[in-house]
């Protein structure tokens, strides 16, 4: 590997590794649980030209600020369809990202940790996972590692203002991104320490508050491009929505959000099962690279201390709060990837490190072959039961077993030419896997279970079934459904407890009961319906759902006035909408 990340080969390697990534894009739906709903406000934007308060349906979207969705929305533009669009700003930043990562080491030691850094972060499968996915997250890693990338700078290098003001600037844009965007500034609390071994420049164009007046503006800067004009747009109407609007994204969706969650609800250690398992194969190397940090730790060296302390803090910070989502601890990843990075090169030349990751190339190969076997030619039981659960017939699971053994194959085949070099090439063997992981997934595996996952399916089984001339209303829908209904539907809200839907559709249904259907979450459907009258056409993402006919509903019965059951459950549904589908 060493002799590798020498050579042009690098180059051609992190090519490799990037069109991976890219690999699929075209091929698949948005998938939930956030895909179709960021496409869904994105395409609201570009349909009615509102890019500042976004939208869900009729509803305003108070739960994430509409800077990703501005992405979304602008890779939309350019490309003019949503399927070859909604994936690229996830891998834009992801590029970025890895990018920063490597420059980062690279100022810090040498170009050879800043390759090592770029490598590691990539073979870790969180990084991947996030890549291949329309969320937040992805493009909030790359603007705070761009913070972190001129912050770590200042304070171990060089006390340029402008690289605080460019480190505050991306804090304060990823801040209004999504709200933990501000977590680089942590670094900031080292400057006292490091000032006694590093003092202050005495020219006077590096007074101390020049540089505090060059942070907070960058961030004030960063924030105020999404703040000063919803401000400003709210402030200067009568709307009491938009009002509600401000005050739910800056109060509730923030500091409530995080000190008293309403999901996502986590035990304390639950970021230890996220570092063992979606960090693989990175963590089987803590055992060598924890006692390496300490001992740098203990001999004082700054940039350990800065960079492990930074991610002890996030660490500390998300879990203290009872929500806890893997992707939260994401932007940790790389700036240990950075920590790990000088070591590498020495732990990659020991024999039981190479065993380590030869084992784990192995059980890949394995279990991939295995899974693969038992879903084709034809399921096993566990795999019908699978299959049984989201409604995925033989096909898709034969299909899903294809590319398994596809993966177990090139897999295998990865490990099988690191030993023909005694394991010297395990480390490149290793990142010739992931990359394999990362093109069969996005090429094979999820446009195999797209349809499905996407509703794309269920919505065309809608359609054949009311025909084209007919017209649709949603109730208790979610957003993948009104992505895939290909016509023009009536909403009645979505945050809205469902006998207040109820009462709005029923009204609707009436007003032409001859051509209205309404498509409707089975836990939703009210007293009043008929279910022998109306049509259970499938399940989707684990939910059952109907089609009612005006004809399905009782004459003379209320409709919208559940007992106490439905209240529940219609609260329950009012929930915030990042709570997960899948």
């Amino acid at each position: 590997m060493r002799r590798t990340l020498r050579s042009p080969g690098f180059t051609l390697l992190v090519l490799l590794l990037a069109a991976s990534l890219l690999a699929g894009v075209g091929l698949r739906d948005p998938h939930p649980a956030d895909e179709p709903r960021f496409v869904l406000v994105a395409d609201h934007m570009v349909e009615s030209g509102d890019w500042l308060f976004p939208r869900r349906g009729t509803e305003l979207y108070a739960d994430k600020p509409p800077v990703f969705m501005w992405l979304l929305a602008g890779a939309q533009r350019i490309t003019g369809d949503w399927r070859t669009s909604f994936l690229l700003p996830s891998w834009i930043a992801a590029l970025l990202a890895l990018w920063l990562t490597q420059d980062l080491a690279r100022r810090l030691w040498n170009p050879t940790a800043g390759r090592h850094a770029l490598l590691a972060l990539f073979a870790c499968l969180q990084f991947g996972l996030q890549a291949r996915r329309a969320q937040i997250d992805m493009v909030l890693l790359a603007m705070m590692m761009l913070s972190l990338w001129s912050l770590a700078q200042y304070v171990l290098q060089r006390r340029d203002p402008r690289l605080l003001a460019l480190g505050a600037f991306a804090a304060g844009l990823g801040t209004v991104t999504k709200g933990v965007g501000f977590l680089p500034l942590l670094v900031l609390p080292a400057l006292p320490w490091l000032a006694t071994r590093r003092p202050w420049p005495a020219s006077r164009s590096h007074h101390p508050v020049q540089h505090v007046a060059a942070g907070v503006a960058g961030f004030l800067a960063g924030a105020g491009l999404w703040l000063v004009p919803m401000l400003a747009a709210v402030l200067g109407s009568d709307d009491p929505q938009l009002r509600a609007y401000a005050a739910d994204i800056l109060w509730k969706q923030t500091g409530t959000r995080y000190a008293d969650p309403w999901h996502h609800l986590k035990p304390a250690w639950y970021y230890l099962q996220v570092m063992a398992t979606l960090w693989l194969p990175g963590t089987l190397l803590l055992p060598w690279l924890l006692p390496a940090w300490w001992r740098r730790l203990r001999r004082g060296d700054p940039r350990w201390r800065l960079l492990l302390g930074w991610a002890a803090l996030v660490l500390l910070f998300f879990s203290l709060s009872p929500a806890k989502r893997d992707v939260y601890v994401l932007p940790v990843l790389p700036v240990l990837a950075i920590a790990a990075a000088p070591l590498l090169p020495g732990l990659l030349r020991r024999r039981d490190v190479r065993l380590t990751l030869a084992a784990w190339l192995a059980t890949v190969a394995i279990v991939a072959l295995a899974a693969g076997l038992a879903a084709w030619p034809e399921p096993v039981a566990w795999w019908q039961r699978i299959g049984a659960r989201h409604e995925a017939g033989p096909e898709v699971l034969a299909a899903i077993g294809r590319w398994l053994l596809v993966l177990g194959a090139w897999t295998a085949g990865c490990l099988a030419w690191a030993a023909a070099s005694r394991l010297r090439r395990v480390g490149v063997a290793t990142l010739l896997a992931m990359a394999g992981l990362w093109t069969i997934h996005g090429v094979g595996l999820m446009p195999a279970v797209d349809a499905g996952s996407s509703a794309r399916a269920l919505m065309q089984q809608v359609d054949t079934r009311i025909g084209p001339d007919a017209e649709l209303g949603l109730l208790a829908w979610r957003e993948q459904h009104l992505l895939q209904a290909g016509r023009d539907v009536a909403v009645f809200g979505f945050n809205r407890p469902w006998p207040a839907q109820w009462r709005d559709a029923a009204a609707w249904l009436a007003a032409a009961p001859g051509r209205r259907w309404l498509f409707v979450l089975e836990d939703a459907l009210d007293p009043c319906v008929d279910r022998a009258r109306a049509a259970r056409i499938g399940v989707s993402n684990r939910r059952t759902w109907w089609l009612v006919p005006a004809s399905a509903m009782v004459p003379g019965c209320m409709v919208g006035t559940t007992g106490d059951g439905n209240e529940r459950r219609a609260n329950a549904r009012a929930m915030p909408a990042d709570v997960a589908d899948d």
